[in-house]
């Protein structure tokens, strides 16, 4: 059998970088919210659920995530006392999650560390790339790749492990 050559690759493998990038970030993230007891689900929900009135619909297309896993994330955080059900000042039919005093609380230290690992991310680069970085990521971000693509079958999003 003979050996032959791979492909030439003529572009970077972005799909390599930004999901390897993305998963180390996502478990930084994690290691490091687990300092006040929450998830990144967790904290999406409250710091989202502070900024105005919302619902558990809308909190899930902010964060995300599927129905299934906004129930189980506001089940926990109504456990811990940060967060719970309440029906809408603004439709009596609809229900809202409202943060408590003690999940506001937890929400700003939460979003102190998010922004600490932010900044240590951001750190690793000279400081004149980290705008143009940021920028860059924006754009893609808010532009093309703002959407993902409908194909024959759904994609998986990479399971992280239970620890």
């Amino acid at each position: 059998m003979t050996a032959t050559a791979p492909p030439t690759r003529t572009e970077p493998d972005l799909s390599f970088l930004l999901n390897r990038t993305g998963h180390v970030l996502q478990t930084r993230m994690a290691a490091a919210l687990a300092e006040v007891g929450l998830t990144a689900r967790m904290h999406c929900v409250l710091v989202h659920a502070l900024e105005e009135e919302r619902t558990q619909i809308q909190l899930a297309e902010i964060g995300d995530m599927d129905k299934t896993t906004m129930v189980v994330t506001v089940d926990a955080l109504e456990e811990a006392g940060l967060a719970e059900r309440r029906p809408s000042s603004r439709d009596r039919r609809a229900r809202i999650i409202a943060v408590t005093e003690e999940g506001a609380e937890v929400a700003r230290r939460s979003q102190q560390i998010a922004d600490r690992v932010h900044e240590e991310v951001l750190e690793a680069l000279p400081e004149e790339e980290r705008e143009v970085f940021v920028r860059a990521m924006t754009r893609l971000a808010e532009g093309h790749l703002s959407a993902p693509v409908e194909g024959p079958a759904p994609v998986r999003r990479t399971r992280r492990r239970r620890q």
